[in-house]
């Protein structure tokens, strides 16, 4: 599985997602994709056939919703809350083993064809 981590998460887990052989990027990382608006970096993400990884919930959600509504097809969406997830630099590891498990767990591209996951134990 291909997989995006929205721009609020810590390039440092996608460096250490990459050491361990997976296909991850972080839109902080790419500067075609800081500060795009939720539906275009949606949208780019189904072309590039990635997951995304982000805990904006309402939006994402509701963009899930109409993609399946129009018939049109994406690679996954991956959401967490900061309850159980919390983001810090102390929780790095946390989120490394967490999706490291995850994409072992799902390693096709389509894995997460139109689905919606969640962590932990999504």
């Amino acid at each position: 599985m291909r997989l995006l981590l929205d721009e609020h998460l810590s390039p440092e887990i996608a460096r250490q997602l990459r050491a361990r052989s997976h296909d991850v990027e972080t839109a902080a990382e790419r500067s075609d994709l800081v500060a795009l608006p939720d539906h275009e970096l949606f949208e780019r993400m189904a072309a590039e056939r990635r997951a995304i990884l982000t805990n904006n919930v309402p939006d994402y959600v509701r963009l899930f919703h109409a993609s399946l509504s129009s018939g049109q097809e994406h690679c996954g969406l991956v959401l967490f809350d900061d309850r159980s997830m919390p983001r810090s630099r102390k929780t790095i590891g946390l989120f490394v083993r967490e999706l490291d498990a995850f994409l072992q767990a799902n390693p096709a591209e389509d894995a997460l064809l139109n689905q919606l996951r969640w962590l932990p134990g999504g």
